[in-house]
């Protein structure tokens, strides 16, 4: 798989605070961010999770979560709005808008019920405040546009913090290949909706 050429040093995160799932407030760390649609997990798979997952170590269960989550997602349970080329538009330009302002996106890419971006906040600006501002524009303005109303992103969030250089060049190669692996496409290039073709550039 192509490598991108974002690496960058990776420190540890300082500072951890707890909401509805773990979530670190790394500062000017690279995270791995997945939000997702309201509908896209359906509460009989949750639920299945959780009992399978119910006997394990904290930290093993979290991850093991995590991977199977993201599993269940690539299925592309629920109405899947950003199917459709507008809605998937409007996260797009809310992704970039603010990038190297308030932090640095270094890939990115919108899946049929789900968005993964691996970024960067920069100083002073806080992880919680920034999904805040990409999910509260996106969903008013997608709920207009579809003419509905009611929750259109699920609360929460997963983040995860780059350890190192290895774990942030196979993040960047996870983000990109995800269309792939859920049997969108055949190539990354393939997929319009990721940051793949400009981090092959340069």
């Amino acid at each position: 798989m192509k490598q991108a050429s974002q690496v960058r040093e990776v420190t540890p995160a300082s500072q951890y605070h707890r909401t509805h799932l773990p979530h670190f407030e790394a500062g000017e760390v690279p995270q791995h961010i997945c939000f997702r649609l309201a509908d896209s997990l359906p509460q009989v798979v949750l639920k299945r999770l959780i009992s399978e997952l119910t006997g394990l170590p904290e930290a093993e269960r979290a991850a093991e979560m995590r991977e199977r989550m993201e599993a269940v997602l690539d299925r592309g349970y629920g109405a899947c709005w950003l199917r459709r080329p507008q809605i998937t538009a409007l996260v797009r330009e809310a992704l970039l808008y603010f990038d190297h302002a308030r932090y640095i996106l270094h890939a990115w890419v919108i899946m049929p019920n789900h968005v993964h971006a691996l970024m960067t906040a920069l100083s002073g600006r806080h992880l919680s405040a920034i999904l805040h501002s990409w999910k509260s524009f996106t969903a008013n303005s997608a709920n207009r546009h579809l003419g509905r109303e009611g929750k259109f992103w699920q609360v929460d969030y997963f983040d995860r913090v780059m350890r190192d250089e290895a774990h942030f060049a196979a993040t960047v190669d996870y983000i990109h290949w995800n269309p792939v692996k859920a049997g969108l496409c055949a190539k990354p290039e393939d997929w319009p909706w990721s940051s793949f073709s400009r981090t092959q550039q340069g």
